[in-house]
């Protein structure tokens, strides 16, 4: 059974936790995540949820409390976004380190100085190689539906690797959107009763964790970590396989979007894939062969996957919502191009920077994009590899 609503992208993941039940939450507000947070506190204040919500004085602490319950053996989440992501560096590794499951929505929200609330994606790409697994969503029902799967991937025996759910700031987070929610017992079903692992509770069998690892292993405990990353993949297209049998809804390790018969295709994550759909499609009336591609899982990213669906395009446009100074490529492009760097055929590659700051990206700059891939694919010429779209003078 699933029940037709009208929700916000923050109200769909509050739910989702309510579904869920986790054992430990931490909260503290930041916008725009506020609104997910106390939506799910009124949940535990109203008796509906037995969650044990620790409310702290930073995201330092947070995610601290949820390293400490996790480690336990609790099933635990939390979210944040921008300034209390960053401000969460330490813990983050440390974490992934442990590999305890925890799942944090991270509501993309860009960097300061100067502050703005408002969406990029500079605050998770930051964190990218923090050795946490990265699920990207285009809307609220993705949003909802990744944060479910998001408890059984992390918490998968083969694993056991804290997650991130990104979605867009204000675009996702506050839209009110048609979604399709799961009906509860359908989602506790699915998760299922958390499994701890060397909990720390379990004082019959004593354990430590983060030991002291000098030169003689660490190294080798980082390859071991690096070992478990590649089993990431497999785990997340069989719990989206399961997801679908209950849902109705197909996820991968990305999509396309007519890319099989493509000439030239573009690459976007989260919101503004569904702008550069609409645009795609009046393209293809006129004849013109582009296509799309959306990552997904951007953490461990699937660089084979990518580049075997991408590499028989003549041109091809990474759009980055982040930026990286001194001189390099958006970080979206910098992983699609290696995808594609050791096949002998491959596409001609532009990067184009938009929407810094939650500035809005608009169907003529997709249009635009496709008109400079159209000339590039005809004359084999690449002008400017990287340049910033919506700018003004």
């Amino acid at each position: 059974m699933t029940k037709v609503v009208a929700v916000t992208g923050n109200e769909a993941v509050a739910n989702a936790f309510r579904q869920i039940e986790p054992d430990v939450c931490a909260a503290y507000p930041i916008t725009p995540q506020t609104e997910l947070m106390q939506r799910f506190a009124s949940f535990v204040s109203n008796g509906q949820v037995k969650t044990e919500l620790i409310l702290v004085e930073s995201e330092h602490s947070a995610l601290s409390a949820c390293v400490g319950a996790a480690a336990a053996g609790g099933r635990v989440a939390t979210a944040t976004s921008s300034q209390g992501l960053a401000l969460m560096w330490e813990i983050l590794y440390i974490a992934a380190g442990f590999r305890l499951p925890i799942v944090m929505p991270v509501v993309n929200r860009a960097l300061s100085s100067p502050i703005n609330i408002h969406c990029d994606h500079s605050d998770a790409m930051g964190a990218r190689d923090s050795g946490w697994i990265q699920l990207w969503s285009e809307n609220a029902q993705e949003a909802y539906d990744n944060t479910i799967q998001a408890f059984r991937i992390a918490e998968d025996m083969d694993i056991r690797l804290p997650v991130m759910v990104c979605y867009d700031g204000f675009i996702i987070s506050h839209s009110i959107e048609r979604i399709e929610y799961l009906d509860d017992e359908t989602v506790k079903s699915f998760v299922g009763d958390y499994k701890p692992l060397f909990p720390l509770l379990d004082v019959d069998n004593p354990k430590s964790f983060g030991p002291l690892i000098l030169t003689d292993l660490y190294h080798e405990v980082r390859k071991a970590h690096s070992e478990v990353y590649k089993k990431v993949p497999q785990v997340v297209l069989r719990v989206a396989e399961e997801f679908e049998k209950i849902s109705g809804r197909k996820y991968g390790l990305f999509e396309t979007y007519r890319l099989e018969d493509a000439e030239i295709g573009i690459v976007i994550l989260n919101s503004a894939a569904g702008t550069t759909k609409d645009v795609i499609d009046e393209y293809r009336q006129r004849g013109v062969k582009v296509g799309l591609l959306k990552p997904r899982l951007f953490r461990p990213f699937p660089y084979e996957e990518i580049g075997n669906a991408l590499k028989h395009l003549k041109a091809l446009c990474v759009l980055d919502r982040a930026d990286a100074f001194g001189g390099s490529y958006g970080p979206l492009y910098l992983d699609i191009a290696a995808s594609l760097c050791n096949y002998s055929q491959k596409p001609l590659l532009i990067n184009r920077i938009y929407g810094l700051g939650g500035r809005d990206y608009m169907p003529e700059q997709a249009a635009k994009v496709i008109e400079e891939l159209m000339e590039i694919a005809k004359t084999g010429k690449v002008g400017s590899l990287k340049e910033y779209i919506g700018v003004r003078e």
